[in-house]
């Protein structure tokens, strides 16, 4: 009797399904970059992770484990290291800057949809499933008042879970705590704006020709520094 073999897949199938396949999550999308053995490690070790939680109560243990991982899996990408580094030092204290903020979480102010491939109120959805063409695309730059009301704000970007960042935009667009260093007297001034795009672009046009743009744009305003918060 032959066995069915209908429905089966194979555990590199299975692991590469967590990137932008069937079982897709940006959490845990960096399975896909693992060895079969190394991604058996990895949910042996995070089963074990929750077996303790469950007897202790702390499950930190368990996110640990995730980000060391992901960190590992994003750590052996080829294709992004550069000879020179964009950091130069500071020519005065940080509370006497202009400080820009820059990120690449894909945010925009209501009613300001840069509006990718010309579609009006892409869902989230379909910028996931379209991830493939918007990492081919020339990113489009989003300029944010600083003192946006946080409900004014939306964010829409295929390459990670947005859901942190919905319930709490200053996990990734502080400009809510970048406030409150200013009036604090941490920080001299921010710019009137923040800015944001989203970060799953054409690497080399936003390397090449958006990132040298963006700087000079900044420079306009005075900028001494600018704190780029990447997703």
């Amino acid at each position: 009797m032959t066995e069915d073999t209908s429905g089966k897949e194979t555990f590199e199938e299975f692991r590469k399904s967590f990137f932008y396949g069937a079982r897709h999550d940006p959490n845990f999308k960096h399975i896909k970059e693992f060895s079969d053995k190394d991604g058996g490690d990895f949910f042996q070790i995070l089963l074990q992770k929750i077996a303790a939680g469950f007897d202790s109560g702390d499950f930190s243990q368990m996110k640990d484990h995730v980000l060391e991982w992901q960190s590992k899996a994003h750590s052996e990408q080829k294709g992004f290291e550069y000879e020179d580094g964009p950091f130069t030092r500071p020519e005065k204290p940080l509370s006497e800057s202009r400080l820009s903020l820059l990120t690449s979480t894909g945010h925009f102010i209501e009613g300001q949809d840069p509006e990718p491939f010309g579609v009006k109120n892409m869902s989230q959805e379909e910028a996931v499933s379209r991830i493939m063409e918007f990492i081919k695309e020339k990113p489009a730059l989003s300029a944010i008042p600083k003192d946006i009301p946080v409900e004014n704000l939306r964010v829409r970007h295929g390459g990670y879970d947005i859901k942190g960042v919905q319930a709490d935009p200053d996990v990734a667009l502080p400009i809510r705590r970048l406030r409150e260093l200013e009036q604090e007297g941490i920080i001299g001034q921010l710019t009137e704006n923040a800015y944001s795009f989203t970060g799953a672009c054409s690497q080399k046009y936003l390397l090449k020709k958006a990132g040298p743009e963006w700087a000079n744009l900044l420079k306009e305003q005075s900028t001494d520094v600018a704190l780029l918060v990447p997703v």
